[in-house]
């Protein structure tokens, strides 16, 4: 006889873990199926050892220009084991907590692939190493499934990752020497962190992206002050560019180039990143077969993690964009929260920010420029540069930008698009600020602490209306 619940959750990363924190929460009697890892690519392949292996990258550039500080450091190296035990050492950390959450919230966790066999039903294969004495294989039920599956690197055709000339996020966060000569294909968040990492770290990179901005979903001032940055600090970066195919070698590759003009290039080196995004986690599920509605490799939604199909529900990467963690984890609270007949609302994803870790840091939250132009809106713009934040130049950070649009009419806050240092933890200001639906009047007459970053944030919105200070 199966297993019954009320609700299982399909996948147990930044998503499926806390719709089923959420939901035990609620009263919920709650499993979820997990077949490698707790916490997901996130936790285990993403979001944090990439911020440990970027962190490592931080300290080594400082201490490499210590004499800016006042201080001497000789002989500067890094061990680039070290490095990669370090960043699975932060994962293996945090992967064990969530362990613990499943287990203090009484949340069954159920080792093994999932498949739907019919609304209400699925059947679990067995993991191939799971925990001693741990749920697997095995008939399950529940009055509602929910698919959080995440999603995957996309591959090119004829560009395909091998995993050891041409990498995936995965390869390239364990490698085991630094390669002298890197080229990272697209320039989203993940192309550029790594692009960032590795020439931090003495790396040769070129970066190839096929549009004529890099970091595309930013504005495009913004991108354009990060470029820059980036090919002080050495970095190649061709946009327009495409690579239209590969040439392996015994230890490197080489990759034919078409750049803007259609100018073939050739350049060979020591690895390759494919960073061209990524597709949601589909395949196999079942979900075909029940007539639940995928569009473009992407389950479709009604907002709330509802699909066409009754008791079936899809959250995170696998119910399309932005492909983000924190998007993941609110919509799996609205989700069950859904399930449970609380009153929700579908989430508003132009108030979701998006942070790029690289350095310099970007963030941003709303319309960029461009887009609140096409909209037709009549836009104040407001910036205001690092080098005249105190707290800026004595840190010794003073290139950065912070930029704010606002509707002329209204004063309603569109958009904030931010890069320099620790701009992807100010960015929260402006996300609350525009939750809580503030108004220009609201920011210039709040009060910010002195000497900070933040204090830049409110100069940006002082410059929106002409009464900027400090430029």
């Amino acid at each position: 006889m199966a297993d019954t619940y009320d609700v299982i959750i399909i996948g147990g990363g930044p998503g499926g873990y806390v719709a089923a924190i959420r939901a035990a929460q609620l009263g919920f009697k709650t499993a979820v199926v997990e077949k490698s890892h707790l916490g997901g690519i996130c936790l285990n392949w993403g979001c944090i050892p990439t911020k440990a292996l970027l962190r490592s990258a931080e300290i080594y550039h400082y201490m490499q220009h210590a004499k800016d500080y006042g201080l001497s450091a000789d002989n500067i190296s890094f061990d680039a084991a070290a490095v990669v035990k370090r960043s699975r050492g932060v994962s293996q950390q945090l992967n064990t907590g969530v362990g613990f959450l499943m287990k203090k919230n009484k949340i069954d966790v159920i080792w093994g692939t999932a498949k739907i066999m019919a609304p209400g039903k699925l059947s679990v294969t067995a993991a191939e190493n799971p925990p001693k004495g741990a749920l697997g294989a095995g008939d399950y039920s529940a009055k509602n499934i929910i698919v959080a599956t995440g999603a995957r690197p996309r591959a090119l055709p004829g560009l395909e990752p091998d995993k050891k000339l041409i990498w995936t996020y995965f390869e390239a966060m364990v490698p085991e020497k630094m390669p002298k000569s890197l080229l990272v294909m697209g320039s989203g968040a993940i192309g550029i962190e790594f692009a960032s990492f590795f020439r931090t770290m003495g790396s040769e990179v070129t970066v190839v992206e096929v549009l004529p901005q890099i970091l595309p979903v930013e504005d495009a001032e913004i991108a354009a002050h990060a470029r820059k940055r980036f090919e002080k600090q050495g970095m190649k970066i061709m946009t327009g560019a495409k690579v239209t195919g590969v040439t392996k070698h015994a230890d490197s590759v080489t990759a034919h180039i078409e750049d803007e003009k259609g100018a073939k290039h050739d350049i060979t080196v020591d690895r390759m990143i494919s960073a061209v995004g990524v597709v949601g986690n589909v395949d196999g599920l079942g979900l075909e077969a029940l007539g639940v509605k995928i569009e473009r490799g992407i389950i479709v939604t009604d907002g709330l993690g509802r699909t066409n199909v009754p008791g079936i529900w899809a959250i995170g990467d696998v119910a399309g964009p932005p492909m983000l963690a924190h998007k993941a984890e609110h919509e799996g609270v609205i989700c069950v929260e859904t399930i449970k007949g609380l009153p929700t609302h579908a989430m508003d994803k132009n108030k979701i920010p998006g942070c790029t870790y690289c350095t310099p840091q970007i963030a941003s939250v709303g319309l960029t420029e461009k887009r609140a132009k096409e909209l037709g809106r009549e836009i104040k713009v407001g910036r205001f540069p690092f080098v005249g934040n105190g707290k800026a130049i004595a840190l010794g950070e003073p290139d950065g930008l912070v930029k704010t649009i606002f509707d002329k009419a209204t004063g309603e806050l569109l958009g904030a698009h931010m890069v320099g240092a620790e701009v992807t933890e100010l960015i929260q200001g402006f996300v609350i600020a525009m939750n809580l639906e503030t108004t220009e009047e609201d920011l210039i007459h709040a009060v910010f602490p002195h000497p900070t970053l933040s204090e830049m944030m409110h100069e940006s919105v002082l410059d929106a209306y002409g009464r900027v200070i400090h430029t």
